[in-house]
């Protein structure tokens, strides 16, 4: 039994459109799976920001009974927490962190001038627990950064970038440190 010319032709066709459906909906879940992964990566980005805004009002506490005249700071670093607490974009979050850290930078400084507070328990623990959290964040960062990477490269591809703008997949936005972070606070007194 021989086919018709039409009728294969008509196969070849429905196997082409079958294999496109195919490969647009495993681009399409590709897409999917990377977005979900960068939110994921900001969502620990998040978490480690509030885990260390939680511990800082500790800190603050511990180390106000040793310099209670240190008021400047201690508003400073008030002010610092509650703009990263109201912080919605990963740029609003990645100024108010590079603010606070300025700021803890800056308590770090006076805390080196109360030898007997570095010998407490409470502070040392505190001081412990904070380094941990900023080593954190900066592991979250990074996998954020990748995460966003991954994906803005894979919906600008070709044939990709058709996909992603048919259903409105728009690129990331990096965790960038705002200009100038690269130098060390000033701590003046």
């Amino acid at each position: 039994m021989k086919l018709h010319p039409a009728v294969i032709v008509l196969i070849v066709v429905l196997v082409v459109v079958l294999i496109s459906v195919f490969w647009a909906i495993g681009i399409y879940n590709r897409m999917v799976s990377l977005e979900q992964r960068v939110q994921e990566s900001y969502s620990q980005i998040q978490n480690q920001l509030q885990r260390r805004a939680d511990l800082i009002p500790n800190l603050v506490e511990t180390v106000k009974g040793y310099a209670a005249h240190e008021k400047e700071i201690f508003e400073a670093l008030a002010n610092a927490r509650a703009k990263l607490a109201g912080a919605q974009t990963p740029q609003e979050q990645a100024t108010a962190d590079a603010e606070l850290s300025n700021v803890l930078s800056r308590l770090l400084v006076i805390v080196e001038n109360y030898p007997t507070l570095k010998a407490d328990a409470n502070f040392r623990q505190l001081m412990d627990e904070l380094a941990g959290t900023e080593n954190r964040i900066a592991v979250a960062r990074k996998d954020y950064n990748e995460a966003v990477r991954e994906y803005n490269a894979f919906i600008k591809r070709f044939p990709n970038v058709l996909i992603a703008n048919a259903y409105g997949f728009k690129e990331k936005q990096y965790f960038e440190a705002k200009p100038g972070a690269e130098e060390p606070p000033s701590v003046k007194f």
